[in-house]
C-alpha cells in the first residue's frame, strides 16, 4: 500500500452534525436525505461518518419522518 491509501483508510471522518453545531429533527427532510440510500436505508455510522450519539438520533429522526409520511418508506 502506498502511503496515500494508507492515509485514506485512517482517516477519520467528522461528523456532520458536531461540526455544524446541528441538531438532528425528523421535520428536516433535506438533511436526513444526506443519511438514507436510494432504496430509503439508513445508512451505517461508519460509512456516513457521524458519532454514535448522532446516528442514535439520526435513527429516530428517519423512523419519525416516515411514520409522519415525510418520507416515504420504500423508493417507489
Amino acid at each position: 500500500l502506498t502511503a496515500l491509501t494508507q492515509y485514506m483508510n485512517n482517516k477519520q471522518k467528522d461528523c456532520f452534525f458536531c461540526v455544524n453545531q446541528l441538531e438532528v429533527d425528523y421535520k428536516d427532510i433535506h438533511s436526513l436525505r444526506r443519511f438514507i440510500n436510494f432504496y430509503m436505508k439508513i445508512l451505517p455510522g461508519d460509512r456516513t461518518g457521524v458519532c454514535t450519539w448522532h446516528q442514535r438520533k439520526l435513527t429516530q429522526a428517519i423512523k419519525r419522518a416516515r411514520i409522519m409520511a415525510l418520507l416515504a418508506p420504500t423508493h417507489k
